[in-house]
Order: C-alpha cells, then sequence, then structure tokens
C-alpha cells in the first residue's frame, strides 16, 4: 500500500490472456449466447463482445424481446469464412484474412456496419491494386458504395488509362461509338468538355428519345460539332448518307439514321439491364460520371466513363465536315438542337468536384486558393486537405492534417491555417489543434484547449485565434465559452461568454469585430447573431436572421456577411441572406443550385464559394459559386468570366 495513496498496478499480460481465453471459450462454445447462422454454417459467439464492435449487432441485441435467451442472427449472403475472420477480430483485435477472402471480408463489415475493418480491407486492396485489377476493384467498390475506395480508384485509373484499356476486364465493358463532324477549322475543345457534352448527349437519348443504352451501343452515332460549340445529333444533318472510313476499326460511320419519331419518350431503364459481362450497375441511380479519357491518335479519343450506372468504355474520332463551304453546311432542326436547354451548358463546364465528399469541414481561402480540410463522409472523418486552383479548375492535396477531424472550423491567422478541435469518429469532443504552415507544407500541433468540443466556431481576430461556443460533452446543449490563443506567447486565456448557448453556429471577422451567427442552442435552431467587441470584451445582440440555422457556412464579401445553407431543424437549406452591419439589417439572395448544411464558404477573387456538405440525401463533393453582380449561384468554372 501507498500512504495516502492508492494501490496502482498494471498487468500487461492480463489483457491479452483473458482476450485469449474469451476466443477460447468462443471456439469452444463455452458460455455462449449468440447463434450465427451464416449459409448452413453455424457460429456461436458472446452477445456482449459482438455488440462493442458491430453497431449492426448491437441493434439486434437491443430489441430482442427476451435478452436472456440465446440469439439466433441469420445470414444468407455472406461467406461464413469471413464472418470467422470478424468474429477473430472481434475477439483479438488482429484481423488475418487470405487475399482471396478480402473482398467477403470486406462485404460482412459492410452488413455489420464494421466501419475500421471496411477500411482497412479497403486499404488492402488499394496496396494491390495494378492495372490488370483496377476495373474488377472499382466494381466491387461500386456494389459497396464506397465512395472513398471509388475516388481512389478513379485517381488511380486516369494515370494509367492507357495500360488499363489493355487488360481483359476492361475489352468486356460496353462501349459507345461516337464519329463526330466538325466544321472547317475545327477541333474537338478539352478532353473534360467533350465528354461532358457527350454524356448530355447520350442524357438526352434516353429522356427525350427513349433511346435505350444498349440500343445506342449498337451502331455507331454520328454526332455533329458545331461552330457555335454545340454537339448535335447527327440524325438531324440534311443529305443522304455518307461512308466514311477509318483505320481504327471501333469507329466506322455506316449511315446516318432518321430522326426517332416513332419511339415513346420516355426514360429509359436501362440501368436495370444487364450489358454484358463485365459491366457493374452503380446502386445510385442515374449515375453519370466522366472518370478518364485520353487521346489515342490524331482526333480520337478513348474514354471510361458511368453513363445512367454502368462502366462504358466511349470511343470517339473527330472527322472534318464533307462540305467544303459555309453554305453547305448542314441544316439543323432547332427544336431539337440544345441551345435553348441549359443542362448543356452547366453539365459541360462544371466546376471540379473534390476528390472526397465532406460535410463538416473545415475551409478557408489562402494564397489564391481554396482549403478543403477533414469532414466526414458515409464511410469515415478525414485527415486529407485538398486545395482548389482557380485557374486550373483542379483540386490537389496538400500534407493532411495530423488527426482525423469533422465538425470543425478553420481560420487563417498570420497566413497559416487553424483547426481547433472537432470530432475525429470515435471521440466527439477533441481538445487538439493544429497548425498549418504552407512554407514547408506541414501541420504542426498547437497547445490543447481547456476544454474538449465539438461544433464550436473558430476565427480570428486581430492577431488572435478565437474558439467559441461548441457541444457540451454530452453533445446535447451549446456553450457559452470563449477562449483565445495567442501565437505569440502559444497560451489560451478566456473571455466574455456568449449571450446564449450555441454550437454549430457560423463565426467570422469583419471590421474588427467577431460575429457568431445561428447555431443551435440543444436542436433548436437560432436566428440570433452576436458581435463581439475585443476592445471592451462584450458580446452585443445585434439584428437576427431572416431564417433560423445551424451548420451554415459564412464569407465576408465587400463589408457584408454572407451566410449559406445550414439546417433548419427539418431539411437542408438552399436559401442565403446577407448581413449589412451599416444598416444592421439582413435580406434574402438568390438560393444556391443545391441544399447544402455543415458546408464550407470561402471567398477568392471576388466570387463566393459554397463547398461540399450535405443535401439532406448525400454527402457532397460538388462546390458552386455566387456572383455578387448579378446574384446568381452556378456550378459552372466559366459561369463569370464575362459577368
Amino acid at each position: 500500500m501507498i500512504p495516502n495513496g492508492y494501490l496502482v498496478f498494471e498487468d500487461e499480460s492480463f489483457l491479452d490472456s483473458t482476450v485469449a481465453k474469451m476466443n477460447a471459450l468462443r471456439k469452444n462454445g463455452q458460455f455462449c449466447d449468440v447463434r450465427l447462422q451464416v449459409c448452413g454454417h453455424e457460429l456461436m459467439a458472446h452477445r456482449a463482445v459482438l455488440a462493442c464492435c458491430s453497431p449492426y449487432l448491437f441493434e439486434i441485441f437491443n430489441s430482442d424481446l427476451e435478452p436472456q435467451g440465446m440469439s439466433h442472427v441469420k445470414f444468407e449472403d455472406l461467406d461464413p469464412e469471413a464472418v470467422e475472420i470478424l468474429l477473430n477480430y472481434a475477439y483479438t483485435a488482429q484481423l488475418k484474412a487470405d487475399k482471396e477472402l478480402v473482398k467477403e471480408v470486406y462485404s460482412a463489415a459492410k452488413r455489420l456496419k464494421m466501419e475500421r475493418v471496411k477500411q482497412i480491407c479497403g486499404d488492402y486492396l488499394l496496396s494491390k491494386m495494378d492495372c490488370q485489377s483496377a476495373i474488377s476493384y472499382r466494381n466491387f467498390a461500386s456494389s459497396m458504395e464506397d465512395m472513398r475506395l471509388l475516388g481512389k480508384i478513379d485517381s488511380y485509373i486516369q494515370e494509367h488509362l492507357l495500360e488499363v484499356s489493355e487488360q481483359e476486364d476492361f475489352l468486356k465493358l460496353p462501349r459507345l461509338k461516337l464519329e463526330v463532324m466538325l466544321e472547317d477549322n475545327m477541333s474537338l475543345p478539352s478532353n473534360g468538355k467533350l465528354y461532358s457534352k457527350v454524356i448530355v448527349w447520350v442524357q438526352r437519348n434516353l429522356l427525350e428519345n427513349g433511346e435505350p443504352l444498349e440500343r445506342l451501343m449498337e451502331e455507331v452515332q454520328t454526332l455533329y460539332y458545331s461552330a457555335g460549340h454545340k454537339l448535335l445529333d447527327g440524325s438531324l444533318l440534311d443529305g443522304q448518307a455518307e461512308v466514311f472510313g477509318t483505320e481504327d476499326d471501333h469507329i466506322q460511320f455506316v449511315q446516318k439514321k432518321l430522326p426517332r419519331e416513332n419511339v415513346p419518350r420516355q426514360m429509359s431503364t436501362s440501368s436495370s439491364c444487364s450489358l454484358s459481362p463485365g459491366s457493374t450497375k452503380h446502386s445510385y441511380k442515374q449515375e453519370w460520371k466522366y472518370i478518364a479519357s485520353e487521346k489515342t491518335t490524331n482526333n480520337t479519343y478513348l474514354c471510361l466513363a458511368v453513363l445512367n450506372g454502368v462502366l462504358c468504355v466511349i470511343f470517339l474520332h473527330g472527322r472534318s465536315s464533307p462540305q467544303a463551304s459555309p453554305s453547305a453546311t448542314p441544316c439543323l432542326t432547332k427544336s431539337m438542337s440544345f441551345e435553348s436547354k441549359p443542362l448543356e451548358e452547366e453539365q459541360e463546364k462544371l466546376l471540379a468536384p473534390m476528390h472526397y465528399a465532406r460535410s463538416g469541414l473545415g475551409t478557408g481561402a489562402l494564397n489564391g486558393r481554396l482549403i478543403a480540410a477533414g469532414g466526414y463522409n458515409r464511410e469515415e472523418c478525414l485527415r486529407t486537405v485538398e486545395c482548389y486552383d482557380l485557374k486550373t479548375d483542379s483540386w490537389t492535396f496538400i500534407s493532411p492534417m495530423r488527426t482525423p477531424r469533422a465538425r470543425f472550423q478553420m481560420a487563417v491567422l498570420m497566413g497559416q491555417l487553424y483547426v481547433m478541435g472537432g470530432s475525429n469518429g470515435h471521440s466527439d469532443e477533441l481538445s487538439c489543434g493544429e497548425t498549418y504552415n504552407p512554407n514547408n507544407d506541414e501541420w504542426t500541433k498547437v497547445p490543447e484547449l481547456r476544454t474538449n468540443r465539438c461544433n464550436a466556431g473558430v476565427c480570428s481576430l486581430s492577431d488572435k485565434l478565437y474558439v467559441v461556443g461548441g457541444s457540451d460533452p454530452c453533445g446535447q446543449k451549446g456553450l457559452k465559452n470563449c477562449d483565445v490563443f495567442d501565437p505569440a506567447s502559444k497560451e489560451w486565456t478566456s473571455c466574455a461568454p456568449l449571450n446564449i448557448r450555441r454550437h454549430q453556429a457560423a463565426v467570422c471577422e469583419l471590421d474588427g469585430f467577431m460575429y457568431v451567427i445561428g447555431g443551435a442552442e440543444s436542436w433548436n435552431c437560432l436566428n440570433s447573431v452576436e458581435r463581439y467587441n475585443p476592445e471592451n470584451n462584450t458580446w452585443t445582440l445585434v439584428a437576427p436572421m431572416n431564417i433560423a440555422r445551424r451548420g451554415a457556412g459564412v464569407a465576408v464579401h465587400e463589408g457584408k456577411l454572407v451566410v449559406v445553407g445550414g439546417f433548419d431543424g427539418s431539411h437542408a437549406l438552399r436559401c442565403v441572406e446577407v448581413y449589412d452591419p451599416a444598416r444592421n439589417e439582413w435580406r434574402m439572395l438568390s438560393s444556391m443550385n443545391s441544399p447544402r448544411s455543415n458546408a464550407g464558404a470561402a471567398v477568392l477573387d471576388d466570387i463566393i464559394y459554397a463547398i461540399g456538405g450535405f443535401d439532406g440525401n448525400n454527402f457532397l463533393n460538388s462546390f458552386e459559386a455566387y456572383n455578387p453582380n448579378t446574384d446568381e449561384w452556378s456550378p459552372c468554372a466559366n459561369a463569370f468570366t464575362n459577368p
């Protein structure tokens, strides 16, 4: 005994021996109270152990009317060996699976909602992926609806498309063959714009002409690329059929087709049809996605894309129009051109999406670029950080954060990024924080908060970092706490508390004041707004917003606060409003194209961007831009080139 103290003893061998003994009891069927029946095989286990590692089984056990008795759980579509591997993992924390079983283990882990095992299996598959297996792995990731895995596989395919295209799995994919007639002195646009036009053309055929996807793939399709940069249906060309040969066996135009007048004008159900071996039907209905493309020969392109949920290959060949003079340019049926349909214009120039869908992310603008850090999607809390370059319309990765985190905010202070608190997916409240130095592309720790908190506002003000509000340790009530960090002394101090408890509030600096906007007191959304004056350390209530909201984004533009999206307690919001401090009033602006709660907002080159978030159904990797000159939101990359 230690006088006036406690007896402290740590038995390092106890845990290992206990775990081994419990697993031995399971294998011997001793004290077991769960019977798993997996495709005719019976596996015994202990309810408490399985409930701790599988949220799916926890829900089943928690709903048992007679929990004292033996629980029976039946699976008809899982591999018994894979389930046994997961049971061993549940008891020993060791995951051991032959490489041939990894996909089955992943599938079983998905059913049992064992997210960590899913991630480990996915990372293993990525480590073993090569050009030969890339399509097979993508089909698997698509069937599992794993957007994280799909994103990484698609990035690999983008870098190795030509090598992947030589593999057997790729050659088995359904293919769409296109011949594109070009006016004199015209050339095909860059790959991204070109295939966005192609995807829109396929959508039009399925939607307006009732043309099944399989029918489009039966023969070479002829399109016409006009001087107005429109991609038009070749059936609208006047004149008789022309024959064009090509060295590429995949492309051979035989006949111009007549307009499809007698086909029912309804949406094709081809997404539910099996087109050929190797095709995959994504469970997200009507998915349209450009994945990768390469120019193989002069004016000939190869592309991999998802068309109406089906993974397809597109072969495209551009050819000069046979007409020699402008007077011979084919006439077009105006009603079937896409000039009056904004969908093509929007899709052909969409802002490049992030590599990851992100909600509850940190955003900011640093050195002329947008930054999107962390956040969560359906799979995990993220460490990754992406950087958007407006000039190239592309996202690239910078160094990842040291800690995965979501439900946090980011601030720019003295040329560096700061993130504090949040959730890492295991702990709902973090006290740790870190800062990013763009000069050496590194994240380093900053002193921890004095209280753990999630959903707090973060803001730079007068060369100091403020952390405001947030969730209490139980996550049920907002906090009034306001702490300030001095990067010179590296110390935290307290400042005056808020008037109203808040978490998920939008926070930013404007004209030497800090504003805390909306949020929720418990789960009741707020429209109230408070302003902090650092000169006298006081908070003052200012005019409330028109719409109560939590999880909104906020940005400063021309001396005003612009608040975007959020959640009103029932729905993710599209609406946007602006605060004028000179008038102390809010007014509504044009709404976004997509609802976005827990999205980020930032300003770059006088354009306001709303980034990521959750639309009520899906986590988003898209973003859109607001032009204050026209009061318009657009998801298009060049929407504001000529304001």
